[in-house]
């Protein structure tokens, strides 16, 4: 059945940032403790989907999450009023303000693991939102998370969602970064690739932790009823690990029958690529291209400083693939070679779009961080709350919204400011009226 992709890019909110909260993320710890410009990254976040637009991509708007997160902080023993909570935070355990002010919601790659129709037994779209418990400010996520996306995607005749696994180092989720999916084209059933860091509670002993474990992937592929012909579980390498690739997005980016990987990115190496080549071949018909980086031309180093693979790959509506890739990536010589290179080998990447995100790239989220993927047949897409879709005219009144509501400068000291949290309601409470999602948040009701 014919299907399209609809990118859901989370929108950067108005306490972004650099805390350097991302253990195992060598751009948010590099940045830690910078100034940053919410206003800039939110701008550059609505600009990388007005792209997406014009190119023909559906595309569709995750709104941010509310921060400060006041409750979290009152649930930690911070008592009185929200003015009180903020400046006692600041003064007692400034980490913990910083991570209840995180807008790291913006990373929807993180948002949930999806299954599309054509992979599934019922015919429904299935979502299953992470429970990011590898880190406490990713954990407050969750329930909003599941909130939004139930109303995005309401229609329970198409759309089947899941609860959070539970909330336990073993079932450890971080969704989609580690998932990938490969198909002859977006509407027939496919290969879904899961990629772990760790076993169990337990992780491998290198520089970073793993964030993914194997029994999440498994938990989310039984929930979403994925067969295990069509099913592949593989380990992330120590190498990429201890590189600083701390989601699979940062070393692998697939798109239909196209696989984009780094030499290092799997355990078993040369063996985990010729796996994924067999299972996609016998679940799926798939005669999968695979264009595999070797550290000689890419060293990892230099892929996670320009996070290269956390491109976005997607199909063009005239044909061909284009690689959506951050503009780091033309600073860079070894990156750009490659780049240019792959252009001019007459495959199927056809065109290349450097994008502007300076801000959540100091914060270590890529183009691909910032949109969670969801294959939709014709009926399904139609049945997306309309109010999400990006077009340009509601890009325009995105973009007017954060020129009204978002400062251009905030340091770790500005988030125990009172006037924060209160324009950052005010925001969201305006924003809810633009994408038309009425008593979104916990402070409407």
């Amino acid at each position: 059945m014919p299907a399209a992709e609809l990118n859901l890019d989370g929108l950067v909110g108005p306490t972004h940032h650099y805390g350097g909260l991302g253990l195992g993320n060598v751009a948010s710890q590099r940045h830690r403790h910078e100034v940053s410009n919410p206003r800039a990254a939110a701008l550059e976040g609505i600009a990388k989907m007005r792209l997406l637009v014009s190119l023909g991509i559906p595309q569709a708007v995750l709104p941010p999450q509310e921060r400060p997160l006041v409750s979290a902080l009152q649930k930690l023993g911070f008592a009185g009023d929200a003015s009180a909570v903020l400046a006692a935070a600041a003064r007692e355990a400034p980490e913990l303000l910083s991570a209840a002010a995180s807008s790291s919601s913006m990373w929807a790659a993180n948002a949930a693991s999806v299954s599309p129709a054509a992979d599934t037994p019922d015919g429904r779209v299935h979502i299953t939102p992470a429970n990011l418990v590898s880190q406490f400010h990713r954990s407050l996520e969750p329930p909003a998370t599941a909130r939004v996306l139930a109303r995005i995607f309401a229609d329970e005749s198409r759309f089947a969602h899941h609860a959070p696994l539970p909330a336990a180092l073993p079932f450890a989720d971080e969704a989609a970064a580690n998932q990938m999916r490969l198909c002859r084209s977006h509407g027939e059933r496919g290969l879904e690739v899961f990629v772990y860091g760790r076993e169990g509670d337990t992780h491998p002993g290198g520089r970073h932790p793993a964030r993914q474990s194997l029994a999440a992937s498994e938990a989310v592929a039984r929930l979403h009823g994925l067969a295990a012909d069509r099913t592949l579980f593989l380990r992330q390498s120590d190498a990429a690990l201890d590189a600083g690739v701390f989601h699979n997005d940062v070393i692998a980016v697939a798109n239909e029958n196209v696989l984009i990987v780094h030499e290092r990115a799997f355990a078993d190496g040369a063996a985990a690529i010729d796996q994924i080549r067999a299972a996609s071949a016998r679940g799926c018909g798939t005669d999968l291209v695979v264009i595999e980086v070797p550290e000689r031309a890419v060293p990892l180093a230099d892929a996670v400083e320009t996070y290269l693979f956390n491109s976005q790959l997607i199909t063009l509506p005239a044909g061909g693939m284009a690689l959506v890739c951050p503009a780091e990536c033309r600073a860079h010589a070894a990156t750009s070679r490659w780049l240019d290179a792959l252009v001019a080998a007459g495959g199927p990447i056809v065109a290349l779009h450097p994008v502007e995100i300076r801000q959540s790239m100091h914060n270590g989220g890529g183009p691909a961080c910032l949109r969670l993927r969801v294959v939709l047949t014709a009926d399904q897409l139609a049945a997306v709350h309309p109010g999400v879709m990006a077009t340009p005219e509601r890009l325009d009144a995105l973009e007017a919204w954060v020129r009204r509501h978002y400062r251009d400068r905030l340091t770790i000291a500005d988030l125990a400011d009172p006037a924060l949290l209160e324009e950052s309601r005010r925001g969201l409470d305006d924003l809810t009226g633009i994408l038309d999602l009425p008593a979104l948040y916990a402070f409407q009701w």
